[in-house]
């Protein structure tokens, strides 16, 4: 009965939110600009040679050249769907990855992370994780009821960051597309804003400098601290 109270819950005083514009968003230990090929490209660039293995799973890259990289950067910074960001470490000043919001609907309230890339330098890093937190952050705050991942579903890598993050598993779009000449089944997850007060807390709390000793090892894993939230955990990872 309350999970039928949810689904037909009333939205008529609901205000879609707005697109994003590509504000900075800033935190503690990582930086988010909208991305500009003459600010960012020639850094990414340098981040992400000699790590094809980044580009697996992506439809695009690896780039054979700072040239061409700089030319595929141009035109995704001139789109507004996706919208990139650059993540840019704040002590070291470097560019190490890149993100976007797409399949922007806030007619629909609902808002997609994807086109994510991590160079080695900031994988497994508090920077990656407050970058996720900060468009999570803004989504909710904008307005947005649903927070999309999406994946191939054979990157058991990007299906378990999504359940570390807070992202409830959804299923399998079998067969969705074509990527570089192979299949592509869709591993759906989401965020609804009924989830985010208790995701932010959990943010907060791993985020704390209290939950990190002397040589930066975390005392609680997010993992264990979004699991209570999320709704449904990704059977695939089992075992």
């Amino acid at each position: 009965m309350q999970r039928a109270r949810m689904m037909d819950k009333d939205l008529s005083r609901w205000v879609p939110p707005l697109a994003p514009e590509g504000a900075v968003l800033a935190g503690t230990h990582v930086v988010l600009e909208r991305l500009d090929a003459d600010l960012h490209a020639a850094d990414l660039f340098r981040a992400f040679s000699g790590h094809d293995a980044l580009w697996e799973y992506l439809p695009y890259g690896p780039f054979a050249s700072a040239a061409t990289y700089y030319r595929w950067v141009k035109d995704m910074a001139a789109q507004t769907d996706p919208l990139f960001y650059v993540l840019r470490d704040r002590a070291t000043g470097h560019c190490g990855g890149v993100a976007s919001y797409l399949r922007i609907s806030p007619a629909a309230g609902s808002i997609e992370v994807g086109h994510i890339c991590i160079a080695p330098e900031l994988q497994k890093s508090v920077h990656a994780t407050e970058a996720m937190f900060l468009m999570m952050q803004w989504a909710f705050d904008a307005g947005y009821r649903r927070y999309e991942w999406k994946c191939n579903a054979a990157n058991v890598t990007s299906r378990r960051a999504a359940q570390r993050y807070g992202f409830s598993y959804e299923g399998v779009f079998r067969q969705a597309a074509v990527i570089k000449g192979r299949n592509r089944d869709t591993a759906w997850c989401s965020v609804i804003d009924s989830e985010w007060p208790a995701l932010r807390e959990a943010y907060g709390a791993w985020l704390s400098s209290s939950n990190f000793g002397a040589n930066g090892q975390q005392r609680e894993r997010l993992s264990d601290l979004t699991r209570l939230v999320r709704a449904n955990d990704d059977p695939g990872l089992r075992g």
